[in-house]
């Protein structure tokens, strides 16, 4: 059960860069605004709110992708919708400037 809270906020030990050097796609589930005022660099935008309707966006569903956000919270709802699409392969990256420093 700890585990999978872990999981679900992104308190794994997980190499992010790793998974970036390997093709990881990180998906910043901000606003537009607040995306526009900074954001991890090649990460690309989908407001958490707009995400089930977006997810055309995100072809293959076996590639991993790293959610990320201001804090952590919107990027763990990210991950259950992409999760409850039938994405494999997704990690909540937690706020983005944390995710940026470990990149």
């Amino acid at each position: 059960m700890l585990d999978a809270i872990k999981n679900l906020f992104g308190l794994e030990k997980t190499d992010y860069a790793e998974l970036v050097k390997k093709g990881a796609i990180i998906v910043d589930v901000r606003s537009k605004s607040e995306f526009a005022s900074g954001h991890v660099k090649n990460a690309i935008n989908i407001p958490v709110n707009e995400l089930q309707n977006n997810l055309s966006r995100l072809k293959d569903k076996n590639k991993t992708i790293i959610t990320c956000c201001t804090s952590g919270m919107r990027s763990a709802s990210a991950k259950g919708i992409l999760q409850n699409n039938g994405y494999t392969d997704v990690h909540n990256g937690g706020g983005w400037m944390s995710l940026n420093n470990k990149l």
